[in-house]
């Protein structure tokens, strides 16, 4: 009986059982007692099965196993348990410029359906950074298999760098001073029609919920108004708290703080909805223009209409003079994403408990939420400068 894989592996060219996986070189001598698999692609989709609660992450982890499957089969003529140390640098090289590009890279970057006799798995040249992504992904597929007993060993565990480093500091992330050029930017947006009205009140709300509740893109894509609901504390005071469901179906819940339920009062009411959110209201967080629909914007469409307020910010700073440039080619990088940083980064540093900070963020650990103090490594630079001279 086959595992219930949405989107499950396709293979476009046929392969043998010489290369399947059953007989590979790197396979453990002791057969498995936690898989029943015998052969590469069984082998990868009871990894994957995991994450079949978290859509994104399914799709990132079958997009790298898969695309490390089809080149060990066609390039190498291996099965994914035969490749060595030796393969996997091969592989490394051969991400940074995908060879021959009739075979693996889409034409001009174009996107097309699975099934399309043009899909490819590249859309070209993967950036450095992405590479990394790719070996971390695939080193955390081989250790898998090694643990459930399938492979005797990891060829990625010798790789350099492969090996856990310290967390880094967040640098996607806008600070004070630019934060406030963004909320600048949407306050000087036209109003002159009900239709600007409307795209006003929405980038308001849209920003406000993203930077004082640090949502991910698709938490916000996939979570409803009927999330949010009120009850009184201790002291008889009412509080509105939003129940999030995020990644790996995790729940959390999120306060929801005056400032947000004013601004969402606004924008209902502009959109000719009753002040306040029903039990179970079906309305997505965001609303299409023009229309009062159930159907919630897609994370793409999310993803365009934060990046526009950012591209409008820094033309905005380029304005004020050429001194403004690196700050325009910074917010012009950022992403929604960034948002969820820049609430983190903000929240601590107006010295929120860490703790708080976790837990309205949905961090699993308490590292995760590290990240985001920056001023500790501001107050380390002042007191270097401060203490630690020359003195020539």
């Amino acid at each position: 009986m086959s595992l219930p894989i949405p989107a499950a592996l396709e293979f476009y060219v046929p392969y043998s059982t010489d290369i399947d996986g059953s007989t590979g070189t790197n396979r453990s001598q002791t057969p498995s007692t936690l898989l029943k698999a015998n052969n590469d692609v069984d082998a990868l989709q009871a990894w994957l099965a995991q994450y079949l609660d978290s859509p994104n992450t399914f799709s990132s982890y079958r997009k790298e196993s898969e695309r490390l499957l089809l080149w060990a089969n066609l390039e190498l003529n291996q099965a994914i348990s035969s490749l060595t140390h030796e393969d996997i640098l091969l592989y490394q090289q051969f991400l940074r410029n995908p060879t021959p590009p009739s075979r693996w890279v889409l034409k001009n970057g174009s996107k097309v359906a699975r099934s399309h006799e043009d899909w490819r798995p590249f859309a070209g040249p993967l950036s450095a950074s992405s590479i990394r992504q790719t070996l971390t992904i695939l080193n955390s597929m081989y250790s898998w298999l090694v643990s459930a007993g399938y492979l005797a060993a990891n060829p990625l565990a010798v790789l350099r760098g492969s090996r856990t480093a310290p967390a880094k500091r967040l640098q996607r992330y806008l600070d004070m001073d630019l934060w406030a050029q963004v909320k600048q930017c949407i306050e000087h947006l036209p109003k002159d029609t009900d239709r600007e009205k409307e795209h006003y009140y929405r980038y308001r709300w849209l920003f406000s919920l993203l930077y004082l509740c640090g949502l991910r893109v698709s938490e916000l894509s996939q979570n409803r108004m009927g999330s949010l609901f009120s009850k009184r504390d201790r002291h008889g005071t009412l509080r509105w708290w939003m129940d999030i469901t995020g990644k790996g179906q995790k729940t959390r819940t999120v306060p929801v703080t005056e400032e947000l339920m004013s601004e969402l009062v606004s924008y209902r009411t502009f959109k000719g909805l009753p002040p306040y959110p029903l039990a179970n209201e079906e309305y997505p967080l965001v609303l299409p223009i023009g229309q009062k629909k159930f159907k919630p914007l897609t994370r793409a469409a999310i993803h365009n209409i934060v990046k526009r307020i950012f591209i409008e910010t820094a033309a905005y700073l380029r304005e004020q003079g050429p001194e403004y440039e690196g700050e325009a080619l910074h917010v012009e990088q950022a992403s929604t994403h960034w948002l969820r940083h820049t609430a983190g980064t903000h929240m601590i540093e107006q010295d929120m408990d860490l703790l708080h900070v976790r837990d309205t963020l949905g961090h699993s650990s308490i590292n995760t939420t590290n990240r985001y103090l920056h001023t500790a490594d501001d107050a380390r630079h002042d007191a270097t400068a401060d203490k630690h001279k020359l003195k020539w």
